[in-house]
């Protein structure tokens, strides 16, 4: 069943700012994979403002800019939590646990994997991307080479059954595929519950109109044993 028909929960977030503007940087992809993924959020909450402080004052003659609307991020995630789609003026992100893709500590597709992937697929297609960034990331057991291993080798899994679905439309596209290992959690990796969420393949592409920027990394981690539960 396509993701789109299991998505349950929707929440929207606007942010806007009084005056002036926030400075934002633009999800680019990098030919290594140094610093965050692109496409990456925080989560840190807002500061806490007195709205009472005297240096929130205006001084006399000033007047407010216009508000304007940074950005809007749309989060749809199925009630299982195995999927969730972001959408932001930007781009578009899916996310998939590794539970839902392959068997424990393996990079192999489960045979109910495809029918998932070919619905990124088509999204795709909807949004004529050129350049589509295929990442994967493991929980925090295990050694750090197992993971990095294991997250790169799980992205080029995706990243195949991917080009299969998008047949000749394929040969447009240019991908960033990458393995961070235990790198970026998304949960606290300390509960079976954290580390299920951290333990995720993420296909990410600009919204509409492409960018013709984009690069592919096809270095893998070194080798590790397996001592893990990703």
């Amino acid at each position: 069943m396509p993701l789109t028909h299991r998505l349950a929960a929707l929440t929207t977030v606007a942010l806007i700012t009084l005056g002036g503007s926030l400075g934002g940087s633009a999800c680019a992809d990098d030919p290594e994979p140094s610093g965050a993924p692109p496409g990456s959020t925080t989560t840190s909450p807002p500061p806490d403002v007195d709205a009472n402080s005297p240096g929130l004052k205006l001084a006399d003659g000033a007047t407010l800019a216009p508000a304007k609307v940074l950005d809007i991020k749309s989060v749809v995630e199925d009630l299982s939590g195995d999927e969730r789609r972001e959408d932001t003026n930007q781009d578009v992100k899916f996310a998939l646990q590794a539970e839902v893709l392959f068997q424990k500590d393996s990079s192999k597709l489960n045979p109910d994997a495809k029918s998932r992937i070919q619905a990124i697929a088509d999204e795709i297609k909807a949004q004529k991307a050129t350049n589509v960034r295929v990442f994967g990331f493991t929980d925090d057991l295990g050694s750090y080479a197992h993971g990095l291993t294991l997250s790169k080798k799980r992205a080029e899994a995706v990243h195949d059954e991917l080009a299969a679905s998008l047949g000749s439309q394929d040969q447009d596209i240019t991908f960033a595929v990458r393995g961070y290992s235990e790198d970026y959690p998304i949960a606290d990796n300390n509960t079976e519950e954290g580390r299920k969420k951290n333990r995720r393949v993420e296909v990410s592409f600009p919204r509409g109109a492409a960018t013709d920027s984009g690069g592919s990394d096809d270095s893998g981690g070194s080798d590790g044993s397996a001592d893990t539960g990703q």
